[in-house]
């Protein structure tokens, strides 16, 4: 079999950035070293000193699909990620129909294979009914358990207390949590509604979706998993209150063990803030909700300190549309894997983070946080699975997305890093301008 040779590259992984080069092959990386000698047969490629990375792994992705095929699919969303060096994404279970057993688990599974560029997991939800479910799951079969402990997208809230308590003491595989207090939320929106009518300024969105019902939520969850010992991973941390919850330090320690509680952020929340409503209206609505410039800040610090583990995208399409609909009517959700790297990357530029910590956290961290097998590190014996990132600069263009919904909340800004080449199991997927083959993507496999 024939391979490839990536000469003269700055490799980052596992905390180092050093130059070197690296063959990889039948889809798995054999050669990793410095002045690695050609072989006959070998496309060689020179990296002239560009970044190569493992490819990013999202563990938080909303494709749409099944059910809402008209904003996102399966297909576009991940040909959106390989182009912006995502190469294997986790997907929601807030579906039509919700995944809410395996029935459902494995109708994804088979939609996805042979259409999807980039490799693929899907979580299996929660519900107020469906524990029986939860109880059987084949640990092999998903990253993990969804529980909406607030109410979004699909409205799949888990509100019932004996069922939440269960659900944490009985689940064979690690509880991912959307946690914000719907109670809480209703009662604010409440008096929104009844001071604006239908029109509540969209600006009013971080104090509907307040910090008060994330922190409650947030609490509710760990003590459910400390109770229970399970492992609890909280999603998309939107305030600087929250992160004094958190255990700092590495999410492996230095003894081998591994965080019972971890936390994550999204990228949005590392470069949106409250200013940005007025310009962007609902374009930036989500849930939770982008909050002030110091929770900004705080969450970026965070993220270097080691107290939030993971940083994903939360990519969540929809059409221009439904986001251009009264701010009560317009759905919450960003496209963001196209451009979540290069804006991670921007961080760097400005000095908040290095490129080892970006790895870390959106290569390195999912991969050991939901025990996927062989992916997510440069290492001799992985799945080749590559980004080459190059310091040129890149305009996002409405007609340059992806993504099915056909626009960016990007638009306009210039990032100083574009992704130069993207490979997927070996296989060049994305060249710089364009995708590149058919789509290689794989099924995920968990070491449990």
């Amino acid at each position: 079999m024939s391979s490839t040779l990536i000469v003269n590259a700055r490799l980052v992984n596992e905390g180092r950035e050093f130059d070197g080069d690296l063959r990889f092959g039948n889809g798995r990386i054999e050669a990793i070293g410095s002045s690695l000698a050609t072989r006959p047969g070998d496309t060689v490629i020179d990296a002239n000193g560009r970044r190569l990375l493992p490819g990013m792994i999202d563990d938080q992705v909303h494709f749409r699909e099944p059910g809402m095929e008209y904003k996102a699919d399966m297909a576009t969303e991940s040909a959106a990620a390989v182009a912006g060096g995502l190469t294997s994404f986790m997907d929601m279970p807030n579906t039509r129909p919700p995944t809410l057993d395996s029935a459902a688990l494995e109708d994804k599974y088979r939609r996805a294979a042979g259409r999807v560029w980039g490799n693929y997991g899907f979580y299996h939800g929660a519900s107020n009914d469906n524990l029986e479910a939860i109880r059987a799951l084949d640990p092999k079969a998903a990253p993990g358990i969804k529980v909406f402990m607030g109410a979004s997208t699909g409205n799949m809230l888990v509100d019932d207390p004996d069922t939440l308590d269960a659900i944490f003491r009985d689940t064979p595989v690690p509880i991912i949590t959307h946690c914000e207090d719907t109670p809480m939320i209703d009662a604010t929106f409440a008096e929104y509604r009844a001071k604006y009518g239908d029109a509540i300024p969209v600006e009013c969105h971080p104090d509907i979706r307040s910090r008060e019902a994330c922190i409650k939520s947030t609490r509710l969850a760990m003590e459910l998993a400390r109770r229970h010992g399970t492992r609890l991973h909280v999603l998309h941390i939107s305030t600087a209150d929250e992160l004094a919850l958190f255990e700092k330090g590495p999410l492996i320690r230095a003894d081998g063990s591994r965080k019972q509680i971890t936390a994550e952020t999204c990228v949005h929340f590392l470069h949106f803030a409250r200013p940005d409503y007025a310009r962007l209206g609902n374009l930036i609505k989500c849930n939770p909700a982008i909050k002030d410039v110091s929770d900004r800040d705080a969450i970026l610090r965070a993220l270097a300190d080691d107290v939030l583990d993971v940083l994903a995208t939360d990519h969540a399409p929809h059409t221009l549309e439904e986001k251009n609909k009264p701010y009560i009517d317009a759905p919450s959700g960003l496209p963001l894997v196209q451009y979540a790297l290069n804006l991670a990357l921007e961080k760097v530029h400005d000095g908040l983070l290095t490129t080892a910590q970006v790895v870390q956290k959106f290569a390195h961290a999912p991969a050991q946080l939901f025990d996927v097998e062989r992916r997510g590190f440069l290492r001799e014996g992985y799945a080749a699975d590559l980004v080459l990132v190059e310091d040129a600069p890149l305009t996002v263009r409405r007609e340059d997305v992806l993504s099915k919904c056909g626009w960016s909340p990007f638009e306009g800004m210039t990032f100083r890093s574009r992704i130069a080449s993207t490979w997927v199991n070996g296989v060049l997927a994305w060249d710089g301008d364009k995708l590149v083959g058919s789509p290689q993507g794989q099924r995920l496999t968990f070491d449990r």
